[in-house]
């Protein structure tokens, strides 16, 4: 029986950890270059939009901001976004009160309360809703939740018209209107949220969930100190995806609300818009100069949604209990 030579064992081990350097090294100048090319990409983005912006401001005879009319290629350009952005907020925080609860609940539902046999398929069953095209949505929405949506509107005005906005005396409530668009957002965003919920709810330390339990807490009580503070930051990461897509949805909302350069804080009457829906509806007709108005609409939303995830990473790290979660 022979052994190797001390110098030749020495060197083999020199050889592998130049290889691991190595491997170490292109690894993270890959991962470099990736995250400078993303940059890249969106500051292209953005100065796009920006000279596009400019080009069409300088033929606004409106107010961009305040402006409610949209008539970028008349012979004198008026346009402006107030109705877009209403709209487009007013739209994802209805799908967002909607939707959160109900994903936080069923994630809890599939990871924490229900047996096996049920969880895996109603895991599946959720991941299944995440991948149906938008357009699936929106024509569900105009035919069927449309026409169903008369009850709902009618019980809200008549028990929640004192909020002032299901108030419909009006005009009376609008099938195709803001808050029927938030529900379909809300169906729409709901498997994401839940998705992403329940994955980070079944990370939690299984020494936490029985500590609880050993000192005589209930399953919801476990769930209320152990659970939902170690997953609180990923239902953060959730929401804010959830409500990107909700900002810049197209085909739904285009397919259930009929564009009007109305403004109204009943969120039953009929109009409004998004940016997303005009975008999407007025490009193929636009002129020169509209195209460039719709640009400039593309670069608020583009703004508001940097904004929207730049204020969730705040939030996560001036927490102290979501350390660890960036």
């Amino acid at each position: 029986m022979t052994s190797s030579p001390p110098a030749a064992t020495g060197g083999r081990a020199r050889r592998g950890r130049s290889d691991s350097r190595r491997g170490d090294s292109i690894f993270f100048n890959l991962s470099r270059g990736s995250g400078i090319l993303l940059l890249v990409i969106m500051a292209a983005i953005a100065g796009f939009l920006t000279y596009r912006s400019f080009l069409a401001l300088g033929h606004n005879e409106g107010n961009f901001l305040t402006t409610f009319e949209w008539l970028p290629d008349a012979p004198k350009p008026v346009f402006g976004i107030a109705v877009l952005t209403f709209g487009t907020i007013a739209s994802a925080l209805i799908a967002m009160i909607i939707a959160v609860p109900v994903a936080i609940g069923v994630a809890l539902f599939i990871s924490h309360y229900a047996p096996r046999k049920i969880a895996q398929p109603f895991a599946y069953l959720v991941d299944l809703l995440a991948a149906v095209p938008s357009i699936v949505y929106g024509l569900w929405g105009a035919l069927f939740l449309v026409p169903h949506m008369s009850g709902l509107t009618s019980w809200l005005d008549e028990y929640l018209g004192w909020t002032y906005i299901f108030d419909a005396t009006k005009n009376g409530a609008a099938p195709r209107s803001l808050f029927t668009v938030g529900i379909v957002l809300a169906i729409m965003i709901l498997p994401i949220v839940t998705a992403v919920s329940r994955e980070v709810f079944k990370q939690t330390p299984r020494m936490h969930e029985e500590a609880a339990l050993a000192l005589g807490a209930t399953r919801w009580e476990m769930i209320r100190t152990a659970v939902l503070p170690f997953g609180r930051p990923g239902v953060i990461s959730a929401s804010m995806l959830g409500l990107g897509r909700a900002l810049g949805e197209t085909i739904a909302v285009a397919t259930v609300l009929s564009s009007s350069p109305l403004l109204s804080l009943h969120l039953m009457d009929p109009g409004g818009g998004t940016f997303a829906q005009n975008i999407a509806l007025r490009f193929g007709e636009a002129g020169e100069n509209g195209r460039n108005a719709l640009m400039a609409s593309g670069l608020v939303l583009f703004v508001i949604t940097l904004l929207v995830n730049g204020a969730a990473r705040m939030i996560i790290a001036r927490r102290k209990e979501y350390s660890g979660a960036n």
